[in-house]
């Protein structure tokens, strides 16, 4: 049956009234790093398709990827990589039905953004 005071309902709210808060943030982030790192696994196996078929397709896959670019691509999916993963962990501490307080929950949100650039940064060190 038709809704005859479809009209008279409040409007729900938009993402223009809120303000964004950082664990709202966060979390769109996660989502987002999450889709970077599937587009990021494209890239890795392409590479690893050109070195196993000849040496002139893996030459230019293998100079996409240590193109300036391309660097900047790895190092983003290498911190999409860390903050995903600290996210997640997060998300386990939460599954346990704990830091749902105000305060913990931004003390969190602030932890996995500062953890995720420290461990970047670390395996970047490490690496090089």
């Amino acid at each position: 049956m038709a809704d005859v005071n479809r009209g008279n309902r409040p409007l729900s709210p938009h993402l223009t009234i809120y303000k964004p808060q950082l664990n709202s943030m966060t979390s769109i982030l996660s989502r987002i790093s999450a889709i970077g790192l599937s587009l990021a696994i494209v890239l890795v196996v392409w590479w690893f398709l050109a070195l196993s078929t000849d040496a002139e397709y893996f030459a230019l896959a293998n100079g996409v990827l240590n193109s300036w670019i391309g660097g900047l691509v790895m190092i983003g999916s290498l911190w999409a990589l860390w903050y995903h993963t600290c996210a997640g962990i997060r998300h386990l501490y939460w599954d346990t039905g704990s830091g749902f307080e105000l305060d913990k929950v931004d003390r969190s949100s602030y932890v996995v953004i500062g953890a995720s650039v420290l461990l970047t940064v670390i395996t970047l060190i490490v690496a090089f």
